[in-house]
């Protein structure tokens, strides 16, 4: 099954949200310093992140690392 990754900004909020495949049930975890993993509430597979304060960040120019636990394979 292929999946789409979607990328959503909200400025006014601030808010990055990357998000895998279609839009499921699912629920954020916390990973600390403004950074959120979405888990899918059936499978409890990650799919997403959510970055909190993203703008603030670019403009001060702190890295984002966040450590992926699932493979994710690139084809043309």
């Amino acid at each position: 099954m292929k999946d789409n990754l979607n990328v959503h900004y909200d400025e006014e909020g601030d808010f990055l949200e990357i998000r895998i495949g279609k839009p499921t049930e699912a629920y954020f975890e916390d990973l600390g310093d403004d950074l959120f993993k979405r888990i899918d509430e059936k499978t409890r597979e990650i799919r997403g992140f959510a970055i909190f304060n993203f703008k603030k960040r670019t403009e001060k120019l702190k890295d984002i690392s966040v450590n992926l636990p699932v493979k994710i394979q690139l084809t043309s």
